[in-house]
């Protein structure tokens, strides 16, 4: 798990938290999980991967929210998707004392 996420539960469905934040919910029925991305990463992640990666519909997705598509997403995929969601989303002392010194 990455450093301050907290398990917890939103609208019915498995989410994480930091900093007391939600930055991915898993969708366990539909398959797919919901990351928080800034707008920029959203962008690049579903230039790259349009099969796997969509905006949530509205305005949440205008903001960054994201839909992964989890059977056609690989382990390396998720994993970096999930790193982006915390990043954008946790304190951002806590993202710099896990940077490389």
């Amino acid at each position: 798990m990455l450093p301050g996420t907290i398990a917890g539960a939103h609208m019915g469905n498995p989410d994480f938290r930091v900093g007391g934040r939600i930055y991915a919910t898993l969708w366990v029925e539909e398959e797919r999980i919901v990351l928080r991305l800034v707008p920029e990463q959203q962008a690049l992640l579903i230039e790259a991967e349009p099969d796997l990666f969509a905006p949530v519909p509205g305005a949440w997705g205008r903001r960054g929210w994201t839909n992964l598509d989890l059977p056609e997403a690989d382990e390396e995929t998720l994993r970096g998707a999930l790193l982006a969601a915390w990043q954008a989303t946790a304190p951002p002392n806590l993202v710099a004392a896990q940077e490389p010194a």
